[in-house]
């Protein structure tokens, strides 16, 4: 998507390389061998039936601990971060917008997104600079500032909670945005919104993996490659006219091409 050039061999520099992972829930194998390599300034899709391995891909990613890890190394920025927790992960630069958020009661919108901003920077951040910020954000976003004082995504509707994630990632500024599904149940109206936000935070300092069932939300965001997942597998990539064949034929015909 982004045209970046450099001096050591004059092509782009990889910022997520995924080596032979393979991973599942305790005797349950659902990610098997999966490559993956996404450089600076691009945009990936990630398709699949339910059940492919899509979210579980993103999860092992992150780190969730629900998922055990059998084989494979996952690299950022050239360093190995395999053995890393989560919140390390996100510190180096990781962020992951999840299907269904989480309510968190107890500490509101702006106090999460300024300690995890905190924490993620290494040193305090005013206060004053952090709310001139947050508000001019929720604006391009379409929601209300109050909901900065609220509880995290407590009462939000689920427009409000995908609009939050996203907030999230624009305030974080992350190197790599991992979105899993952040178009599931929104309307057109919060789809584009949602889309305006990923738009707005793509540059040649970062990347963005896209995991959805649809092509809404990437209409106005040209994919750079198409990745399709099948039974824990990548079985086939391409650009981003992989996604119109798809929303035509389903994913039988590729069932069928990799008999």
């Amino acid at each position: 998507m982004y045209e970046l050039f450099f001096i050591n061999g004059g092509s782009m520099t990889e910022l997520l390389r995924v080596e032979n992972l393979s991973a599942g829930v305790e005797d349950k194998e659902i990610l098997k061998n999966i490559n993956l390599k996404i450089n600076y300034g691009e945009v990936h899709v990630i398709m699949g039936p339910n059940g492919s391995g899509k979210s579980t891909l993103a999860n092992v990613i992150m780190d969730n601990p629900v998922y055990n890890v059998t084989s494979g190394k996952i690299f950022l920025d050239g360093e190995d971060i395999s053995d890393l927790t989560t919140d390390k992960r996100a510190n180096k630069g990781l962020f992951m917008s999840f299907q269904s958020p989480e309510e968190v009661p107890g500490i509101s919108v702006e106090n999460f997104i300024r300690t995890a901003k905190s924490l993620k920077e290494d040193k305090t951040i005013s206060i004053l600079k952090f709310k001139k910020e947050i508000k001019k954000e929720m604006e391009e976003l379409k929601m209300d500032s109050s909901y900065a004082e609220r509880y995290l995504n407590v009462g939000f509707s689920g427009g409000e909670k995908k609009k939050n994630e996203i907030l999230q990632m624009l305030m974080l500024n992350p190197k790599l945005a991992i979105l899993d599904e952040t178009d599931s149940g929104l309307d057109v109206d919060a789809t584009r919104i949602v889309s305006s936000g990923i738009e707005k935070f793509l540059n040649k300092d970062n990347a963005v993996l896209i995991i959805t069932h649809h092509k809404e939300l990437i209409d106005n965001i040209k994919p750079d490659f198409v990745h399709v997942i099948l039974d824990g597998q990548i079985v086939k990539e391409g650009d981003a006219s992989l996604i119109d064949k798809i929303e035509k034929e389903g994913f039988n015909w590729i069932r069928e091409e990799v008999k």
